[in-house]
């Protein structure tokens, strides 16, 4: 192989976007009843998605996904958020705010409005 045809394919590398590889979705809507309201105490872990999707994993084995009404930003790199409640449940209308992993601990970044939790199962094999 020549050197200028190792070099442009090099250089065609370098430029040449990484392409995300996505894992296909596990959840399917059930056709349930969106709720405005999930119980705290309820919550036992969280998936993020992407910049707009949150899965709840919740104890029963029940899982709701909230899409939030707009992207926001870096919650899909990041998969951390927190957010803060006076209330036993958290709603639609509550704030979540992204967690950057920066440095020596986290740091607050985007804070953004959640969606309806929608009722989802595990998609059929």
């Amino acid at each position: 192989m020549s050197v200028r045809l190792a070099l442009g394919l090099a250089l065609a590398c370098a430029v040449t976007p990484a392409i995300a590889k996505t894992a296909p979705d596990p959840y399917v809507p059930t056709g349930g009843k969106t709720l405005d309201c999930v119980p705290l105490t309820s919550i036992r872990s969280t998936n993020v998605r992407d910049d707009r999707t949150i899965d709840f994993i919740m104890n029963g084995n029940k899982i709701y996904r909230n899409t939030l009404p707009n992207s926001c930003p870096s919650l899909g790199f990041e998969k951390r958020f927190s957010y803060r409640t006076s209330l036993s449940q958290l709603c639609s209308v509550d704030i979540i705010t992204v967690l950057w992993n920066n440095g020596p601990g986290l740091q607050p970044g985007a804070s953004c409005g959640l969606g309806k939790f929608q009722p989802m199962q595990k998609a059929p094999k």
